[in-house]
């Protein structure tokens, strides 16, 4: 009766292992374990400021471009980036992040105009960051951040915009 349930655990085992390596011939494995960096976790969060008022502009660009500037922002058209007059609207949305919103929403260009979004009125750890201007939904989460010119001097961050949406400053 021992050397049988011997046997067994020994057929047992080699069958275990046998099972160990086929699942390694097919190439199945473990998942890898998710890898952070103190870098990643700092990118992507909105930079936190004192509300600012709420604010609202219009202007008629066409091809010859224009700028809009509405709050403390601006946003230059470039000459060349719409085939028709149209008619751009810009606000300033009060909250605890700088954010902005243009319309007509989705509107795309053949050159890219320059959003210039101020950062004066904001505060905090991420001051000490490079600022970046991030693309939005209306619930202010992050789509994408842009890539951005921080004028950390003036307290200004600058991003061309491929459409029209919501905008935020991130770091």
């Amino acid at each position: 009766m021992r050397r049988s349930r011997c046997f067994l655990n020994t057929i047992l085992g080699v069958v275990i292992a046998a099972g160990a390596c086929a699942k390694e011939s097919v190439g199945v494995s473990e998942p890898e374990p998710p890898s952070y960096s103190l870098l990643g976790s700092l990118s992507g969060v909105l930079l936190q400021c004192t509300p600012e008022q709420y604010t609202v502009a219009t202007a008629v660009i066409g091809p010859a471009g224009g700028v809009l500037h509405f709050g403390q922002h601006t946003l230059v058209v470039p000459s060349g980036a719409l085939t028709a007059n149209v008619t751009i609207q810009g606000e300033v949305i009060t909250g605890d992040v700088n954010s902005v919103r243009f319309s007509p929403e989705g509107l795309t260009f053949q050159a890219k105009p320059t959003l210039t979004m101020s950062y004066r009125n904001c505060s905090g750890l991420g001051m000490l960051l490079s600022k970046k201007i991030a693309y939005t939904d209306e619930g202010l989460n992050l789509l994408e951040l842009l890539q951005s010119l921080d004028l950390s001097g003036e307290k200004l961050v600058s991003a061309p915009l491929k459409h029209f949406s919501r905008y935020a400053i991130a770091y």
